[in-house]
């Protein structure tokens, strides 16, 4: 590979195994953050501009559009494994196919899943017993977003590509820009104009385009071997049997796990909307330590693809037990610090005392069992790295969907209290970490497929 070629892209199969993946975390996590902030800062301005009736409509829709996009961000997963591992074993022809292919892919999904939450909003919305006084802003606001999912799809795939080559730090800069777009766009089309929440939702279009349009521009025009060329961008069957293979159990996990979020989204909902912006604001919160513990369990993932294709087995596990400490320490000091200023942090998106109350709440339940989610998240990015994507499939629908869904139908009816939902989250959590260990500790993982 040429200088200018490495440049671009970051091998991490030799050197010190914690600063490669912190070096790689960092920026995805960064770019993680300012994603969930510029989403944040909708729902602060909507629930301070306009009011908890519209921060209700916008938190409740967040549900529904994971659901939408979460097949393609499986795909992505599948597609960034698959790129990762060719890089690792320096296989040039490969890399190029998989690129292409995957960003076909993308464009297929973009453009039905943005004609999806189109066309069934109402109906989805309805289903998920979303009260007559918030229906109408929460179709605006989703039928708006919807119409930009595609470039939110195109973009998941672009920086899954740029972060399997190890240049994270490309997918930071261009998110980075659309926080700028969306702040901007927020203030002006909310505050500004007074658009409510279909200003919201424009102004997230906007500035997911801008971030589509971005990585899209420099994978056209870097110099490596993960150079995108537009005439090239087709379906490669054999690829597209492999990406679908390695990501498909990825995208079912996505989607059944989003939809029991829907599920559960539905028992918040049917508290009223004062449950319903409480939870809206603190699953704002809840971002902000998720999304670094996904972060990791990306960086993860890439480590042991290239490490997987390289042959590098030792380094694989170190890659495993540095992710699940760099886990550790994150969620227990973030989680510290939420619980001690949950008020005035839930209080920035509504003044309401009733909606404070709600989002406190969750904190107390969400907050100290953060750490489990991390080694869950890490233990599943490790073993994904290796393309063996079904086990973590099959233990996070059993412990994040199969056991909150049936907990919701047998459990939570007897008890008719907000706080039997929120804590079917740790719990669900602990069966997922307990599972995942057992898989890691006795399951043939490392073996090639």
């Amino acid at each position: 590979m040429s200088k200018d070629k490495r440049v671009q892209t970051n091998l991490m199969t030799e050197g010190s195994v914690w600063k490669s993946i912190l070096f790689f975390s960092v920026p995805l996590i960064l770019g993680n953050l300012l994603q969930q902030m510029y989403n944040t800062v909708d729902s602060i301005i909507v629930g301070n501009c306009v009011g908890d009736s519209a921060l209700a409509a916008v938190g409740s829709s967040s549900s529904l559009i994971y659901l939408l996009i979460a097949f393609s961000q499986g795909a992505s997963v599948g597609a960034g494994i698959v790129v990762s591992q060719f890089l690792g074993a320096e296989e040039r022809e490969n890399v190029q196919d998989a690129v292409h292919t995957a960003l076909a892919v993308s464009v297929l999904l973009g453009i039905v899943l943005t004609a999806a939450g189109i066309l069934f909003t109402p109906q989805l919305l309805a289903w998920m017993k979303t009260p007559s006084d918030v229906m109408e802003e929460s179709v605006l606001y989703l039928k708006i977003y919807s119409g930009g999912l595609i470039f939110n799809i195109i973009y998941n795939m672009a920086a899954g590509i740029l972060n399997a080559v190890g240049n994270s730090k490309r997918s930071l800069l261009y998110l980075a820009a659309a926080s700028v777009v969306n702040i901007g766009l927020d203030l002006l089309l909310i505050s500004g104009l007074k658009m409510g929440v279909s200003g919201a939702a424009l102004a997230t279009d906007i500035s997911q385009a801008v971030s589509c349009v971005l990585s899209l521009v420099f994978l056209m025009r870097v110099q490596a071997d993960y150079r995108v060329s537009l005439r090239r961008i087709r379906f490669k069957k054999a690829m597209v049997v492999k990406i679908v293979r390695i990501g498909l159990p990825a995208g079912i996990q996505n989607m059944v796990i989003s939809l029991s979020n829907v599920i559960m989204q539905s028992g918040i909902n049917s508290f009223g909307k004062k449950a319903m912006a409480g939870f809206s604001a603190y699953m704002k919160i809840d971002g902000f330590n998720i999304l670094p513990v996904l972060s990791f369990s990306m960086a993860v993932t890439t480590f042991v693809g290239q490490n997987f294709g390289a042959g590098n087995k030792e380094r694989m596990k170190k890659g495993m037990w540095v992710t699940l400490v760099m886990g550790l320490i994150y969620t227990i000091v973030t989680g510290v610090l939420l619980l001690v200023f949950a008020s005035q942090i839930v209080g920035l998106f509504n003044k309401d005392a009733q909606v404070i109350r709600y989002g406190v709440l969750a904190t107390r339940y969400f907050c100290p069992f953060y750490f489990i989610l991390s080694i869950l998240h890490g233990l599943a990015g490790t073993v994904r790295g290796t393309g063996r994507t079904i086990p973590p499939m099959v233990i996070l629908l059993a412990s994040l969907c199969i056991f909150r869904i049936a907990a919701m139908k047998i459990i939570v009816p007897h008890f008719d209290t907000i706080d039997s939902i929120y804590i079917l989250y740790p719990i669900s959590w602990l069966i997922g970490a307990v599972l995942m260990v057992l898989y890691v500790w006795k399951g043939k993982w490392q073996e090639h497929l």
